[in-house]
């Protein structure tokens, strides 16, 4: 879960297996500072899910969450946005 980086900094990384969603697998490194620096989803909408990438990539882990955890999509109990706050909670532990 930590990767020790170049530039002596370490980065927290997770795979998160998503439930209820069109994508099956979403991917987030994280620095030390609780910084989101990557996040790649497989699967779901991807003009959508790129948009939400670029946007929450360089944001703090608790202002993502607090932005997005809830969301719902359609009918479903949950969204992409919601399982991305998911596996940032795990990575924040």
């Amino acid at each position: 879960m930590y990767a020790k980086t170049h530039n002596s900094y370490y980065m927290k990384h997770i795979q998160y297996q998503t439930e209820g969603t069109c994508s099956q697998l979403i991917d987030v490194t994280v620095d030390d500072n609780d910084v989101i620096q990557q996040v790649y989803f497989v699967g779901g909408c991807n003009g959508n899910l790129q948009g939400i990438c670029r946007l929450v990539t360089g944001q703090k882990i608790g202002d993502v969450i607090g932005k997005l955890d809830g969301i719902r999509c359609g009918t479903k109990r949950t969204s992409c946005p919601d399982q991305l706050c998911k596996a940032l909670q795990k990575l924040k532990g």
